[in-house]
């Protein structure tokens, strides 16, 4: 019997998403070039099927080839920046769309769509939101 607080997953190694066959350029462009996430060389086993990986601060997101492709439009990563306002003036600067979203107790965020119209949440943690 497991102690309380002791579950089987201990971390979390990857967000995979979806993106449409031919899309990597435009992964890259917004991946690495807006979010400023690394592009990572995936195993040659896996390199064949297309798509394309990234990591950085602490996460890592693998975007594979489906096809039929569909976005997915309400799941979605959540991914922590330092400033909500910063990444914000990123995105203008780059002529990303983005969408506000009601803060929480202790977050504030955003939604924004990558290329393929996958949905991903901007969130920053702010000690002034308060219930």
């Amino acid at each position: 019997m497991k102690a309380a607080g002791t579950g089987l997953v201990i971390g979390l190694h990857h967000v995979q998403l979806s993106m449409p066959r031919g899309g990597e350029a435009a992964a890259v462009a917004f991946y690495a070039g807006v979010l400023g996430l690394a592009e990572v060389a995936k195993p040659d086993v896996l390199a064949g099927r297309g798509g394309v990986w990234f990591a950085g601060g602490g996460v890592a997101v693998h975007l594979g080839v489906e096809d039929p492709f569909r976005a997915a439009r309400k799941a979605h990563p959540a991914f922590e920046v330092v400033s909500v306002v910063s990444a914000i003036d990123v995105l203008d600067m780059a002529g990303v769309a983005w969408r506000r979203d009601v803060d929480l107790p202790g977050i504030a965020r955003i939604h924004v769509d990558d290329p393929f119209g996958n949905r991903i949440e901007l969130l920053e943690r702010r000690a002034d939101l308060r219930p």
